[in-house]
């Protein structure tokens, strides 16, 4: 029986675990590095243990460091979450060395799943249809995906559509895996643009039961990340959905599985389907197939390490569950990572965070951050996880759309925007997915308006104004004279780079703004403001941070910036300087002074939040200054390179 419990984690899957320990009445311990000192999984533990240092590789991925924090807190088993240690098989088997309960799949079947080439040679072994590639691949083989063969969620994955860029590719994939995963092993397996991801949700234990507890389509990624899913996948008849649970249960008896496990299949457009790989724990997504199936996963799984076992039979699913991960990321540059302060997070709707159960209102979310948590290079960007179950798929969408459109979210900027815009997409409601979605409808999703609130954005300016008059007010309303006189003016940055002038007068007759003759001001407090547009009633809710305006209404978020009325005059960039858009490390250059370089070319790639990104050369020309190496920490606008255009 199992009395406390180490998650050897951090983030929202700690947290996660630790709900599951409480109903269960089982004691908690965390361990955290130095960053996460007072993170919310740290706060929320029993006991905490520190990791000294920053970087994964110094802390949550150190086994010995782990295990001997599980003997000094007293903890009897450790439960890996997922990422870091989870598909290590050494770390595994040190954890029941040291005569602790391992969460998870023996270290033998780790050990099977954890090299993906020797994987597909197992499953192909078990008659379960894989892709291959040819070790010397031609232009036939075109197009390619350069993939870890130790790790997953992106990381070490590159698209080759020319043999030209495999060598490229090799090396970036190589140098992303060996730091997410300590080996540099990478393969190539053939690349369906138009392929969906689907996997199949696996629990066995000891006494040789295997259930498929349904599926999820994981088809809408970005930088091979998923960031929708939902359960069940939409769109399969019957016979495949039976062949693909009766292939992911031969997966796993293949290898002796006990514990949870996801058995992941890419589904071409002709119907046919192939697995891609088996990963050896809980999976991120874990939360839409509790949804579906009222199952605690977590339970589930202490259950099982505990010997007991399941039932003969999966239980039925229900309605539809879809999860929107939400990251600190601007998918308008890149998807490039956002680092800094959180100042505020809230879901109307979702009473209570981890909840296994199906609420009330329909709505759950997961969360590794609170009010207050600082968003840094060390960790993956993901914030949260929203998470929406309806009776269907279209009112689910709806439900999780509208969700995200009312979370007030003060701090880095997110991709909200972008997941309630796909969650609205046609394409999207009429189930046309595949794994090129975003890429597919990209302008759409990213170059459009938001919706309301950005076209609101005078409207929101002038509610900014308004309230930053009513917490100066002192006896009589900021702005308002017994004689005319001129207007209070104030100027606010929308985030597209639209800058807003605000003039109003409050005078006896109420108020004046330019550029909103029908608008009247019913109420004015320093963290709201009530207006009336016409027959319209509109509410904000504002707050502010420094120089920055959060107003969130029913519309949806606006975020401004106070400007000075008389500004300092600004340094202007030169020409062709490459500034570093976000606080990482250098890994590599590939390019030196004085070489001619193409608009497009890559010069340097940044490492932040456990990915690499490439900074390219912005024009046709010559790169003149080079003012970093390997190694080198940048924070964001430092200068990284010049590159002259030509004469």
């Amino acid at each position: 029986m199992i009395t406390s419990l180490l998650v050897a984690n951090r983030g929202e899957i700690a947290r996660r675990v630790f709900r599951t320990c409480r109903d269960l009445g089982i004691a908690t311990v965390a361990v955290y590095s130095d960053p996460d000192a007072d993170a919310p999984h740290v706060r929320e533990a029993d006991t905490a243990v520190r990791l000294p240092g920053a970087a994964p590789a110094d802390t949550y991925l150190r086994a010995d460091l782990i295990v001997a924090a599980a003997r000094a807190a007293g903890a009897d088993a450790v439960h890996p979450g997922y990422g870091f240690l989870s598909e290590n098989a050494e770390f595994a088997r040190a954890v029941e060395d040291a005569g602790l309960t391992w969460i998870g799949p023996p270290p033998a079947a780790i050990a099977a799943m954890g090299s993906k080439t020797e994987a597909k040679r197992l499953m192909a072994a078990a008659g379960v249809p894989v892709l291959t590639a040819s070790a010397q691949p031609t232009e036939a083989d075109l197009p390619l995906l350069v993939k870890a063969a130790a790790g997953g969620g992106g990381r070490g994955m590159r698209i080759v559509r020319a043999l030209a860029e495999l060598p490229d590719a090799l090396l970036a994939a190589r140098a992303e895996a060996a730091k997410a995963f300590g080996s540099d092993e990478v393969f190539c397996e053939p690349y369906l643009p138009a392929g969906r991801h689907i996997e199949v949700q696996l629990m066995a234990d000891t006494h040789g039961t295997v259930l498929a507890l349904g599926d999820r389509d994981c088809s809408l990624q970005r930088r091979h990340q998923k960031v929708v899913e939902e359960a069940p996948a939409p769109g399969l008849s019957d016979t495949l959905r039976a062949d693909l649970h009766a292939a992911a249960v031969a997966a796993a008896r293949a290898i002796g599985y006990t514990g949870a496990g996801t058995a992941e299949f890419l589904l071409a457009p002709d119907g046919r389907f192939f697995f891609l790989e088996m990963n050896t724990r809980l999976q991120v997504e874990h939360p839409v197939t509790e949804c579906v199936t009222g199952l605690d996963l977590v339970a589930l799984q202490l259950a099982v390490a505990e010997g007991g076992k399941l039932p003969e039979q999966a239980p039925a699913t229900s309605g539809c569950a879809i999860e929107a991960r939400l990251y600190a990321e601007d998918p308008d540059q890149d998807w490039q990572p956002q680092t800094g302060r959180l100042h505020h997070i809230e879901l109307p709707g979702a009473p209570v965070e981890f909840t296994t159960g199906r609420t009330a209102s329909g709505l759950r979310l997961d969360s590794g951050v609170s009010a207050g948590s600082t968003v840094t290079v060390h960790y993956d960007a993901m914030l949260a996880k929203v998470i929406a179950w309806a009776p269907t798929r279209p009112a689910a969408a709806r439900l999780l759309a509208d969700a995200l459109t009312r979370a007030r979210l003060h701090g880095p900027r997110t991709n909200r925007e972008l997941l309630a815009r796909t969650l609205r997409h046609p394409a999207f409601l009429a189930e046309r997915l595949h794994t090129g979605f975003l890429t597919e409808h990209a302008a759409e999703l990213t170059a459009e308006p938001a919706g309301p609130a950005d076209k609101d954005a005078p409207l929101a300016a002038l509610a900014a104004a308004l309230a930053d008059a009513a917490g100066r007010r002192t006896h009589l309303p900021s702005g308002w004279r017994n004689l005319p006189s001129q207007p209070q003016v104030k100027r606010y940055l929308a985030a597209d780079g639209t800058e807003h002038e605000v003039r109003y007068r409050l005078t006896r007759d109420g108020l004046r703004a330019e550029g909103h003759p029908d608008t009247a001001l019913v109420e004015a407090a320093p963290d709201r403001v009530v207006l009336t547009v016409g027959p319209l009633r509109r509410s904000y809710a504002v707050a502010v941070y420094g120089t920055t305006v959060h107003l969130d209404s029913a519309a949806g978020a606006t975020v401004l910036t106070a400007l000075d009325r008389f500004p300092d005059p600004v340094e202007h960039t030169e020409p062709g300087a490459l500034l570093a858009p976000m606080p990482g490390t250098v890994v590599r250059v590939a390019a030196a002074v004085g070489e001619r370089v193409v608009a497009g070319q890559p010069l340097l790639w940044l490492e932040a939040m456990k990915m690499e990104h490439r900074i390219t050369a912005p024009t046709d020309g010559v790169l003149t200054d080079l003012h970093v190496a390997p190694g080198h920490q940048v924070e964001p606008g430092t200068l990284l390179a010049v590159v002259a255009e030509p004469a």
